[in-house]
């Protein structure tokens, strides 16, 4: 297969899981995945044990965004991410672990939670990026009938690349060589849930994206990597694919 080069084209990281998140200009990568990347979960009991809340059973989570607001520009040390700040649907801002967040969550999701905070990350797949490719994103357009927004997928790195929509589905086992010298290694297509199907602003539901992807594409978009080479990757640098 020929390779493909092209640009990175948008980044973005999700401090807390399940929250709307943030673009960046660049990040720092290692082996965790993004600094600063789903490093916090909101936790809720469920059969006598405390599991990570998602928008999955939550949706209003959606509604809530998390950053770190001093930290856009590739600054943030993977190692050491700091508390994020959590901002509610009426603005209001808490600094995670300030105990009045839990109280504005419980009250405006209804139910008792907790809060959890892992440098580590956490991740439905461990130590991990997610890659998005904009041809797809436009052909995924096309195929429904209108623009399809990118955060539904909640993406790490959105490329354009010179490679035909759909392509990084085949591209398990290659890897992604950056300008700025990081290095990834692309794992297997992400398999999505019913988390994009809610729209990232509203949370209304649309079903039939994920009818879609599952009957067209095997319910995939997008591809997860891991980093073999850290360090930082910004935007509108050049980016490389090969087998």
């Amino acid at each position: 297969m020929d390779p493909a080069t092209g640009t990175v084209a948008k980044l973005w990281r999700w401090p807390v899981k399940s929250m709307a998140g943030e673009p960046v200009n660049a990040m720092r990568v290692d082996g965790r995945g993004a600094g600063g990347d789903r490093t916090h979960a909101v936790l809720y009991e469920h059969k006598g044990a405390r599991k990570r809340l998602t928008a999955r059973e939550a949706p209003r989570l959606l509604a809530w965004h998390a950053g770190y607001p001093f930290n856009r520009d590739g600054g943030l040390d993977p190692r050491q991410p700091p508390a994020a700040i959590v901002s509610a649907p009426d603005g209001h801002r808490y600094r995670w672990g300030d105990p009045l967040l839990r109280t504005a969550l419980e009250k405006d999701l209804g139910r008792p939670v907790w809060l959890k905070r892992d440098p580590a990350g956490q991740q439905d797949l461990a130590n991990t990026l997610l890659i998005t490719v904009q041809a797809s994103l436009d052909a995924l357009g096309s195929e429904l009938g209108g623009s399809v927004d990118l955060r539904r997928f909640r993406p790490n790195l959105h490329l354009e690349l010179d490679a035909p929509p759909w392509a990084e589905l085949g591209w398990e086992g290659g890897e992604l060589a950056f300008e700025g010298g990081v290095r990834l290694k692309l794992l297997h297509p992400c398999e999505r849930c019913a988390i994009p199907t809610r729209h990232p602003d509203t949370q209304v539901k649309w079903p039939e994206l994920l009818k879609h992807l599952t009957a067209a594409h095997k319910m995939c978009f997008g591809i997860n990597a891991r980093v073999m080479v850290g360090g930082r990757v910004a935007a509108g640098e050049s980016v490389r694919f090969r087998f």
